[in-house]
């Protein structure tokens, strides 16, 4: 039956092309976006999904912010430690000469007093950030130093930051109210082989940075220091030297690790915005081949839609 008043075929094109036209508008907001999930709307699954990892890996980026300034933390502390070391390795060898008979034992303790002065420098200038982890002058311990190290999610959705820490009380030179707090102010007790069976015990320390808790002898030399005292000194400054050694290993353990563990967020959060690429992104190869090919839908519907309106017009043509 031919109608004037419903043209089913117009009516059938008109629906296909609100079809096409729908389809294109998706494609185009696609293509234009990068998205193929940009919405809740979208598929609400994969956009919850990949808002939290995007908030998680934001999160990641200030962990990162932050073990890099924990790294230059101990980057500092660090190289101050080893211009220490080889400051007091050098008063060492002062003290060995010294030993040498006839040697001028005042115009070394010249030397000493400088070399302590610069001991006393590199720990005051050892400072990041406000942090100093070789020199204290309050009358709290330095302690425990925690550093953020990395963010992390649990199965069921809970959050957390983990820590990592590392004790500068170890690394404390000079400590300026508790002397026994510092590897530079505190006593070395130490046995010199005077020729008796048991030795003779001396306690010296290398820095008199005005504290209390000392009761030795500062490492010091002048014209009436004996032999036995200055093998006493070396003693106590190779003891001092051990323990500045093992300090400067753990220093540098501490910033090894924040190395790798700044590398492993590096890393998690690229894993993870490819993750969330994998879920939301648009293939746009895809997405093109869809455009054109929705293109020519397009034109034929509008063709479709002419051909089906224009039915209509050749009714007239029965009443001529």
């Amino acid at each position: 039956m031919t109608s004037l008043m419903t043209n089913s075929a117009a009516i059938a094109a008109l629906d296909t092309l609100r079809s096409i036209n729908s389809s294109m508008n998706e494609t185009q907001n696609r293509v234009s976006s990068g998205y193929r999930v940009e919405t809740a709307a979208d598929n609400a699954a994969y956009w919850s999904i990949a808002t939290t990892m995007r908030s998680d890996n934001k999160a990641l980026a200030a962990v990162e912010d932050a073990l890099g300034l924990g790294a230059a933390k101990t980057d500092t502390a660090y190289t101050g430690m080893e211009a220490a070391i080889d400051v007091v390795t050098e008063i060492k060898a002062k003290l060995v000469a010294a030993r040498e008979p006839g040697v001028d034992k005042e115009k070394i303790n010249k030397e000493l007093t400088e070399l302590k002065a610069q001991l006393a420098s590199i720990s005051e200038s050892a400072s990041f950030s406000g942090e100093n982890w070789l020199y204290n002058e309050s009358t709290t311990a330095v302690g425990t130093k925690e550093m953020v190290g990395s963010f992390v999610r649990a199965a069921d959705g809970t959050v957390s930051v983990e820590l990592l820490s590392f004790d500068a009380a170890t690394s404390v030179l000079i400590d300026t109210v508790d002397a026994t707090r510092g590897l530079l102010t505190n006593d070395y007790t130490v046995t010199v082989d005077d020729g008796s069976a048991s030795g003779t015990t001396a306690t010296y320390f290398l820095i008199d940075a005005g504290g209390t808790g000392t009761t030795g002898t500062v490492v010091a030399l002048s014209s009436a220091t004996t032999d036995d005292q200055v093998e006493g000194m070396i003693s106590a400054v190779d003891a001092m030297l051990a323990d500045m050694t093992d300090a400067a290993a753990t220093l540098g353990a501490t910033n090894s690790r924040l190395e790798m563990q700044t590398d492993f967020v590096a890393d998690l959060r690229d894993v993870i915005d490819t993750g969330v690429g994998r879920l939301v992104d648009a293939d746009m190869n895809e997405e093109s081949t869809r455009l054109k090919a929705l293109q020519t839908q397009q034109q034929l519907g509008i063709q479709a839609l002419s051909i089906a309106n224009s039915n209509s017009e050749n009714i007239l043509s029965l009443f001529k």
